[in-house]
């Protein structure tokens, strides 16, 4: 049996389905516009990628040369450190030498009297003690000129003043070095006078010289071959007697090895001074 479909019936049918047909073209185009636009995003963000690539080897490459430039500075200004060094002892050295050669004093100097005197540097009579110098006249002064080489001490402003007790009263020991090894060394002491201005606590820079103006014959240090003066050197020791020592322990005091550290000096004077002290109680007892 046959049966009639409407025609009305099967266009719309048709119509339906070219709707359908239409919109999934539709759909595809923007799909595919999509993608297209994601690949050219995609080319894009390859490029990109890329550039960026060739920009961070860049910096690496950089980086490394900087940091062999660093190493390389670093191990400059290592070497530059040690050779500073080097040349502040020398320069050093030479501002020693510069300072000690204004305290040299010559004997034609002396005996022209183009330079009558010569000041030793300043020192110290402890870390925290007087600071103090000594004045020589090698040619005399005063009514010793021309016959005594005289030797003063000079009382100086110090740091530690404030705290210190004037005026200043401890005995001064001057000695000069006999260089042989006889050891005659010529000794010799002053107390000093508590109402003169020379041991007021200084409030210039140095107080009024103070000393043995005949502390030597000029006689004995103008002789040919003396054992005082050897290469044009002369040595003088300085001696603040805090202790009081017994006169006659001086020579043995001054007789010793400079070279010895401080403390182990006093403690042979310790020694020596007990022995004589131990030798004169057992000579008064017999």
């Amino acid at each position: 049996m046959d049966v009639d479909i409407p025609a009305n019936t099967t266009m719309s049918s048709f119509d339906s389905i070219n709707i359908q047909l239409q919109g999934t073209n539709q759909t595809i185009d923007i799909l595919s516009d999509g993608v297209s636009i994601l690949n050219e995003d995609r080319e894009r963000l390859s490029q990109e990628s890329i550039v960026f690539n060739n920009k961070i080897e860049t910096l690496t490459r950089d980086f490394s040369t900087l940091k062999l430039s660093i190493q390389e500075t670093t191990t400059y200004l290592d070497g530059i450190k040690p050779n500073q060094e080097i040349l502040y002892q020398e320069v050093t050295s030479l501002k020693q030498k510069f300072d000690d050669m204004q305290f040299i004093s010559y004997d034609a100097d002396a005996q022209s009297e183009r330079q009558t005197s010569v000041y030793s540097p300043p020192f110290y009579s402890s870390h925290t003690g007087y600071k103090m110098r000594v004045r020589l006249y090698f040619n005399g002064d005063g009514n010793a000129r021309r016959t005594h080489m005289s030797l003063f001490f000079v009382l100086m402003r110090g740091e530690y003043d404030a705290i210190l007790k004037f005026p200043f009263n401890y005995k001064m020991t001057f000695c000069l070095f006999d260089q042989t090894p006889k050891q005659r060394h010529i000794i010799d002491s002053f107390r000093p006078d508590t109402k003169s201005n020379s041991f007021q606590r200084p409030r210039s820079e140095m107080n009024i010289a103070s000393g043995i103006p005949k502390f030597c014959p000029l006689s004995v240090i103008q002789t040919d071959g003396n054992a005082y003066i050897r290469d044009d050197t002369m040595f003088i020791k300085i001696m603040v007697d805090f202790g009081d020592l017994p006169k006659n322990l001086l020579p043995f005091v001054l007789g010793l090895n400079p070279g010895f550290p401080m403390n182990i000096q006093q403690a042979i004077v310790k020694q020596e001074l007990e022995k004589q002290t131990q030798q004169t109680s057992t000579s008064t007892s017999t």
